[in-house]
Protein backbone atom coordinates (compact mmCIF):
# COMPACT_ATOMS: atom_id res chain seq x y z
CA UNK A 1 0.00 0.00 0.00
CA UNK A 2 3.05 2.22 0.78
CA UNK A 3 4.68 4.22 -2.22
CA UNK A 4 8.40 3.60 -2.08
CA UNK A 5 9.99 6.76 -2.54
CA UNK A 6 13.37 5.40 -2.60
CA UNK A 7 15.11 1.69 -2.89
CA UNK A 8 15.90 1.83 0.62
CA UNK A 9 12.14 2.21 1.26
CA UNK A 10 11.42 -0.78 -0.28
CA UNK A 11 14.73 -2.80 1.23
CA UNK A 12 13.19 -1.90 4.78
CA UNK A 13 9.79 -2.98 3.75
CA UNK A 14 11.28 -6.58 2.54
CA UNK A 15 13.55 -6.96 5.59
CA UNK A 16 10.52 -6.14 7.93
CA UNK A 17 8.62 -9.10 6.26
CA UNK A 18 11.58 -11.47 6.04
CA UNK A 19 11.73 -11.03 9.63
CA UNK A 20 7.87 -11.47 9.74
CA UNK A 21 8.23 -14.59 8.40
CA UNK A 22 10.89 -15.74 10.35
CA UNK A 23 9.27 -14.99 13.61
CA UNK A 24 6.38 -16.74 12.20
CA UNK A 25 8.31 -19.98 11.09
CA UNK A 26 10.24 -19.34 14.82
CA UNK A 27 6.93 -19.47 16.68
CA UNK A 28 5.97 -22.55 14.66
CA UNK A 29 9.05 -24.35 15.50
CA UNK A 30 9.11 -24.01 19.02
CA UNK A 31 5.53 -24.90 19.29
CA UNK A 32 6.12 -28.07 17.27
CA UNK A 33 9.01 -28.75 19.54
CA UNK A 34 6.88 -28.56 22.74
CA UNK A 35 4.50 -31.02 21.47
CA UNK A 36 6.92 -33.56 20.35
CA UNK A 37 8.51 -33.39 23.76
CA UNK A 38 5.24 -33.49 24.92
CA UNK A 39 4.23 -36.65 23.04
CA UNK A 40 7.67 -38.51 23.43
CA UNK A 41 7.56 -38.09 27.13
CA UNK A 42 3.41 -39.35 27.46
CA UNK A 43 5.01 -42.52 25.15
CA UNK A 44 7.37 -43.28 27.68
CA UNK A 45 5.32 -42.95 30.48
CA UNK A 46 2.51 -44.95 29.29
CA UNK A 47 4.88 -47.61 28.57
CA UNK A 48 6.70 -47.77 31.99
CA UNK A 49 3.01 -47.58 33.19
CA UNK A 50 1.99 -50.31 31.30
CA UNK A 51 4.85 -52.76 32.35
CA UNK A 52 4.37 -51.61 36.05
CA UNK A 53 0.76 -52.42 35.77
CA UNK A 54 0.99 -55.80 34.32
CA UNK A 55 3.52 -56.58 36.87
CA UNK A 56 0.92 -55.58 39.22
CA UNK A 57 -2.04 -57.45 38.19
CA UNK A 58 -0.08 -60.29 37.77
CA UNK A 59 0.46 -60.46 41.08
CA UNK A 60 -2.91 -60.06 41.91
CA UNK A 61 -3.53 -63.47 44.25
CA UNK A 62 -7.40 -63.85 43.60
CA UNK A 63 -9.94 -62.30 41.29
CA UNK A 64 -11.34 -59.69 44.65
CA UNK A 65 -7.43 -58.59 44.79
CA UNK A 66 -7.61 -58.42 40.93
CA UNK A 67 -10.63 -55.97 41.38
CA UNK A 68 -9.35 -53.96 43.85
CA UNK A 69 -5.88 -53.46 41.99
CA UNK A 70 -7.55 -52.46 38.64
CA UNK A 71 -9.88 -49.70 40.04
CA UNK A 72 -6.83 -47.97 42.32
CA UNK A 73 -4.69 -48.10 38.88
CA UNK A 74 -7.07 -46.83 36.76
CA UNK A 75 -7.62 -43.32 38.74
CA UNK A 76 -3.63 -42.47 37.89
CA UNK A 77 -4.36 -43.24 34.35
CA UNK A 78 -6.92 -40.81 34.17
CA UNK A 79 -5.47 -38.17 35.90
CA UNK A 80 -2.40 -38.80 33.79
CA UNK A 81 -4.94 -38.64 30.59
CA UNK A 82 -5.89 -35.05 31.64
CA UNK A 83 -2.93 -33.69 32.44
CA UNK A 84 -1.96 -34.85 28.60
CA UNK A 85 -4.84 -32.79 27.50
CA UNK A 86 -4.24 -30.01 29.73
CA UNK A 87 -1.00 -29.74 28.71
CA UNK A 88 -1.76 -30.51 25.32
CA UNK A 89 -4.27 -27.09 25.23
CA UNK A 90 -2.11 -25.00 26.76
CA UNK A 91 0.50 -25.07 24.24
CA UNK A 92 -2.01 -24.61 21.70
CA UNK A 93 -3.38 -22.10 23.67
CA UNK A 94 0.30 -20.14 23.81
CA UNK A 95 0.81 -20.41 20.28
CA UNK A 96 -2.45 -19.28 19.44
CA UNK A 97 -1.63 -16.33 21.64
CA UNK A 98 1.95 -15.64 19.88
CA UNK A 99 0.32 -15.77 16.48
CA UNK A 100 -2.26 -13.25 17.81
CA UNK A 101 0.28 -10.90 19.13
CA UNK A 102 2.17 -11.23 15.68
CA UNK A 103 -1.05 -10.91 13.76
CA UNK A 104 -1.89 -7.51 15.99
CA UNK A 105 1.29 -6.04 15.42
CA UNK A 106 1.12 -6.81 11.77
CA UNK A 107 -2.36 -5.36 11.44
CA UNK A 108 -1.00 -1.88 13.62
CA UNK A 109 1.76 -1.57 10.71
CA UNK A 110 -0.45 -1.74 8.07
CA UNK A 111 -3.10 0.58 9.22
CA UNK A 112 -0.32 3.20 10.25
CA UNK A 113 1.12 2.94 6.00
CA UNK A 114 -2.12 3.13 5.19
CA UNK A 115 -3.31 6.07 6.86
CA UNK A 116 0.25 8.01 5.76
CA UNK A 117 -0.80 6.73 2.62
CA UNK A 118 -3.95 8.67 2.40
CA UNK A 119 -2.56 11.53 4.19
CA UNK A 120 -0.20 11.69 1.52
CA UNK A 121 -3.17 11.44 -1.36
CA UNK A 122 -4.92 14.14 0.19
CA UNK A 123 -2.23 16.43 -0.14
CA UNK A 124 -1.50 15.69 -3.55
CA UNK A 125 -5.28 15.46 -4.04
CA UNK A 126 -7.47 18.01 -6.23
CA UNK A 127 -9.54 20.04 -4.48
CA UNK A 128 -13.18 19.12 -3.66
CA UNK A 129 -11.50 15.85 -3.20
CA UNK A 130 -11.94 16.37 0.80
CA UNK A 131 -15.13 14.56 1.41
CA UNK A 132 -14.08 11.20 -0.39
CA UNK A 133 -10.58 11.39 1.55
CA UNK A 134 -12.50 11.50 4.88
CA UNK A 135 -15.12 8.95 3.39
CA UNK A 136 -12.13 6.50 3.39
CA UNK A 137 -10.95 7.37 6.85
CA UNK A 138 -14.06 6.99 7.98
CA UNK A 139 -14.64 3.62 6.69
CA UNK A 140 -10.78 2.69 7.56
CA UNK A 141 -11.81 4.02 11.42
CA UNK A 142 -15.00 1.70 11.46
CA UNK A 143 -13.26 -1.27 10.17
CA UNK A 144 -11.01 -0.47 12.80
CA UNK A 145 -13.30 -0.24 15.32
CA UNK A 146 -15.31 -3.79 14.05
CA UNK A 147 -11.75 -5.74 14.39
CA UNK A 148 -11.07 -4.53 17.49
CA UNK A 149 -14.42 -5.70 19.16
CA UNK A 150 -14.36 -8.90 17.30
CA UNK A 151 -10.76 -9.32 18.96
CA UNK A 152 -12.16 -8.48 22.40
CA UNK A 153 -14.86 -10.88 21.71
CA UNK A 154 -12.25 -13.76 20.31
CA UNK A 155 -10.48 -13.24 23.90
CA UNK A 156 -13.69 -13.44 25.74
CA UNK A 157 -14.71 -16.74 24.09
CA UNK A 158 -11.03 -18.13 24.71
CA UNK A 159 -11.05 -17.50 28.11
CA UNK A 160 -14.88 -18.65 28.98
CA UNK A 161 -13.22 -21.81 27.02
CA UNK A 162 -10.38 -21.91 29.21
CA UNK A 163 -12.90 -21.33 32.40
CA UNK A 164 -14.85 -24.34 31.07
CA UNK A 165 -11.64 -27.04 30.13
CA UNK A 166 -10.65 -26.40 33.67
CA UNK A 167 -13.93 -27.34 35.51
CA UNK A 168 -14.52 -30.85 33.00
CA UNK A 169 -10.72 -31.15 34.05
CA UNK A 170 -11.80 -31.25 37.43
CA UNK A 171 -14.88 -33.17 37.52
CA UNK A 172 -13.96 -36.23 35.57
CA UNK A 173 -10.75 -36.20 38.19
CA UNK A 174 -13.55 -36.50 40.89
CA UNK A 175 -15.77 -38.86 39.29
CA UNK A 176 -12.77 -41.31 38.65
CA UNK A 177 -11.64 -41.13 42.37
CA UNK A 178 -15.32 -41.11 43.56
CA UNK A 179 -15.62 -44.59 41.29
CA UNK A 180 -12.53 -45.69 42.46
CA UNK A 181 -13.62 -45.45 45.67
CA UNK A 182 -16.61 -47.15 45.04
CA UNK A 183 -15.22 -49.83 43.69
CA UNK A 184 -12.79 -50.39 46.44
CA UNK A 185 -15.83 -50.63 49.12
CA UNK A 186 -17.86 -53.37 46.50
CA UNK A 187 -14.67 -55.21 46.24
Amino acid sequence: MTNFAAPEQFAAANKANVETLMTLANAAFATAERLAALNMNTARSILEDTVATAKTLMGAKDLQELVSLQSTLAQPSVEKAVAYAKNLYEISAQSQEEFSKLFEGQFAEVNKNVAAALDKAAKSAPAGSDVAVAAVKSAIAAANSAYDSMNKAAKQVAEIAEANVAAATSATVKAVGTAAKSAKKAA
